[in-house]
């Protein structure tokens, strides 16, 4: 376990570049053995947008990534946050709590919260405007989200007094965990099923992109999928039910439009209330 926070304490960019990219790749080639749905969508015109938004992603945070790192040696070296307030616990321990954690404070909570303020919202909307969910999907963020999540992962340092070694190791499961969960694939429901107890799975996440409330406002889970078990956020719906998109934003064309989704959080619309549906 110390080899492996030494490794991540000074991980090379490069290596987070090659974290992001195979996991890309890995879990593309897999959706083409194994897909979720079958029906044929142009998958390299799909991926432009979202690919764009993942470049944006990386270009605000390496910027800004020294900020993280300031803020980390500032919590430990004044033992502040959570995890310094705690007792001395085996380094393995350790490690799982801060992970847990971050994925509570810096995952979750904001995501959650990203849904119940309408301005947050409407830039989190970029996201679940996609029609044909996949792994490239991970990462289609509003460069305006990736500056709000990155003050929601800076506050989350200070609250649970993460050190760097912590945040960059669960920054890299994040990702392989988003691509895998967002990734166009049919897993057997019992395995799914089996995954989601502890882990975001596949079809557990492919709810939360249902276009219709109230999917649409559940399974916030990051990584794990216990916070939505315990503080009842958790829902089902069958695989075969599931339409990808918000309801209020119907446009595939100007959906899959990087100019119309840049645009798209400053467009005015009233968030739909729950109506009767046939999936409830």
């Amino acid at each position: 376990m110390e080899t492996l926070l030494n490794y991540f304490e000074t991980i090379p960019s490069l290596h987070r570049g090659i974290i992001i990219v195979g996991g890309l790749t890995f879990f593309w080639l897999v959706e083409g053995m194994m897909p979720l749905f079958g029906k044929p969508y142009k998958k390299w015109k799909h991926a432009i947008p979202n690919i764009f938004f993942t470049i944006t992603t990386i270009l605000i945070n390496m910027p800004l990534a020294f900020l993280f790192l300031k803020s980390s040696n500032w919590v430990m070296d004044n033992d502040f946050g959570i995890l310094n307030w705690l007792p001395e616990m085996p380094l393995w321990l350790y490690t799982v709590v801060g992970i847990f954690l971050i994925d509570f404070i810096g995952a979750y909570l904001p995501h959650l919260i990203e849904h119940k303020v309408k301005p947050l919202w409407m830039i989190h909307l970029v996201h679940h405007t996609d029609h044909n969910v996949d792994t490239t999907t991970a990462n289609r963020h509003h460069p305006l989200e990736s500056i709000i999540r990155y003050i929601f992962t800076l506050s989350g340092i200070f609250i649970i007094g993460t050190p760097i070694a912590l945040v960059l190791l669960y920054q890299s499961l994040s990702v392989l965990a988003t691509q895998f969960n967002h990734a166009n694939i049919k897993l057997p429901k019992r395995i799914d099923k089996a995954i989601s107890y502890i882990l975001v799975s596949p079809d557990m996440h492919k709810v939360h992109h249902h276009y219709r409330l109230p999917y649409t406002d559940s399974n916030y889970g990051n990584i794990f999928s216990v916070w939505d078990r315990l503080l009842g956020t958790y829902m089902e719906l069958d695989r075969e039910k599931l339409v990808y998109g918000v309801d209020v934003f119907p446009d595939k064309q100007k959906n899959g439009h990087i100019g119309e989704l840049l645009k798209q959080p400053f467009q005015k619309y009233e968030k739909p209330t729950i109506t009767p549906d046939e999936d409830l």
